[in-house]
C-alpha cells in the first residue's frame, strides 16, 4: 500500500492531460482528501452543496460518482438542494441547527458537506459551519479548504481533474491500495 501523499504525486504525473499544476497544490490537497475519503469508508454520507455557478459541478459529480462502470460500492452521495429543496431559505443560525437536526436524525452514520463555490455565497453559512466539510472555495482562504481563484481561465477544467483525482483516491482506499491512515 502506498502513502496518501506519494500515490497522489504519481496519479498527477500519469495523468494525460495537463495536471502539473496540481504538484504544488499536494500538499494543501492531501489532508483534505484524506479527511473525506477516510470518512467515506466509514460509512458517512456525502452532501453535495454548491453556489449557483457551479451548479453543473455539482450535477456532473452527482451523475458520475456512482457509475455502475466504476465497478466499486455505490457511495452515499447526495446533491443537498436535491433533498432539501429550501435550502435557499436556510438564513438564520435557528434555520441552520434546524437543518443540522434533521441531517443528523437522516444521516445517523454520519455526513458531512462538500462545499464548491464561492467563499462569500449564502450556503457557506452552512458550509464553515464543521471543520470536518470538505471545501472548494473560489477566491476566498478559508482555514481547512482547498484554494481556486476564480479569474482562472482554466477553473471548469481544473474542478473535473480534481474531482476525477478525488474518484481515484476512493477507488485506490476501496480497493485497498492506498494507506489513507498514516
Amino acid at each position: 500500500m502506498q502513502k496518501l501523499l506519494d500515490w497522489t504525486l504519481q496519479t498527477i504525473r500519469d495523468e494525460k492531460s495537463d495536471f502539473s499544476w496540481m504538484e504544488e497544490y499536494r500538499y494543501e490537497w492531501t489532508p483534505l482528501v484524506k479527511s473525506a475519503t477516510s470518512k467515506i469508508m466509514e460509512g458517512q454520507s456525502v452532501l453535495i452543496v454548491t453556489d449557483d455557478e457551479h451548479h453543473w459541478f455539482g450535477e456532473y459529480v452527482a451523475t458520475k460518482i456512482n457509475l455502475l462502470q466504476n465497478n466499486r460500492p455505490l457511495l452515499p452521495f447526495y446533491q443537498l438542494k436535491a433533498l432539501f429543496p429550501n435550502l435557499a431559505t436556510v438564513v438564520s443560525t435557528l434555520e441552520i441547527e434546524l437543518l443540522e437536526d434533521l441531517l443528523d436524525i437522516s444521516y445517523p452514520d454520519g455526513y458531512y458537506i462538500w462545499y464548491i463555490g464561492s467563499g462569500d455565497h449564502p450556503f457557506t453559512k452552512l458550509a464553515y459551519r464543521s471543520d470536518e466539510n470538505f471545501l472548494w472555495v473560489i477566491d476566498e482562504e478559508v482555514q481547512n479548504s482547498f484554494l481556486l481563484r476564480g479569474g482562472d481561465g482554466l477553473r471548469d477544467t481544473k474542478l473535473l481533474q480534481l474531482f476525477k483525482l478525488f474518484n481515484q483516491t476512493i477507488d485506490a482506499a476501496l480497493f485497498g491500495d492506498l494507506d489513507i491512515t498514516s
